[in-house]
């Protein structure tokens, strides 16, 4: 994908808060996750409970409740024969901060604890161009406390748009593969990759995808949740 064509979208990103936004059709859900119901393998196994926790990208924003990404990631892993159970935690407006000061109390009220937490948190930050130094500290608190409950992590990065300038840049888009290598977490570079350049998969305010931009969010990354699992136990 080119830098031009990132950075068109991420400017984008930073004129377009998380305000309201005319909803697509919900009838426009793209089979490309999933195979027909008849031809999917019955999950097998232990359950394989998961956590997403994030922002607006998390709940869903402009969707239907069954067209967000974790519900949709649910299904295509479960497609996969693993008996993945999904908590949605994502909350619309969410900073690495919200999320870090309310991870504590979403992995407390789980039982048992997750098999994995996929966090996607950072957009919101670029938003209001929260220091960079504010949301490394945040998602390492996060991932350090996810070491400390033997609790494995993916992170879905993020990237900072071209008008906030290099060095912001440079700071913001090191975070997450840093923190990923650091502690040991799994990493999605760039969770809107695959419609950064798709207006036709991407909500009126330019941000969202759409319920087929979920789909192809989840065809992108769901090898990589699948890969981030702990071994079953048997």
């Amino acid at each position: 994908m080119g830098r031009a064509n990132m950075g068109v979208f991420l400017l984008g990103l930073m004129l377009t808060a998380c305000g309201p936004a005319k909803a697509p059709d919900p009838a426009q859900t793209a089979p490309a996750a999933l195979a027909s119901p008849s031809s999917m393998p019955a999950p097998q196994g232990p359950v394989r409970h998961i956590v997403a926790l994030g922002d607006s990208l998390f709940a869903g924003y402009g969707l239907r409740p069954d067209q967000a990404y974790p519900v949709r990631l649910a299904a295509a892993l479960q497609a996969r024969g693993i008996n993945a159970k999904m908590v949605n935690a994502g909350v619309s407006g969410d900073t690495s901060g919200d999320g870090a000061a309310r991870l504590a109390f979403t992995l407390n009220s789980q039982s048992p604890a997750p098999d994995l937490v996929l966090i996607c948190l950072g957009g919101n930050d670029v938003l209001r161009a929260l220091p960079p130094t504010q949301t490394l500290a945040n998602l390492d608190a996060m991932l350090t406390e996810l070491d400390r409950r033997h609790i494995r992590a993916l992170l879905m990065g993020m990237l900072a748009p071209p008008n906030l300038g290099k060095p912001y840049a440079a700071s913001f888009d090191t975070i997450y593969p840093a923190l990923a290598k650091r502690h040991h977490a799994a990493l999605v570079p760039f969770f809107l990759a695959p419609v950064i350049a798709r207006d036709d998969l991407r909500q009126g305010d330019h941000i969202h995808p759409t319920a087929p931009g979920v789909e192809e969010i989840v065809v992108a990354t769901v090898g990589v949740v699948a890969k981030a699992l702990p071994p079953a136990p048997r």
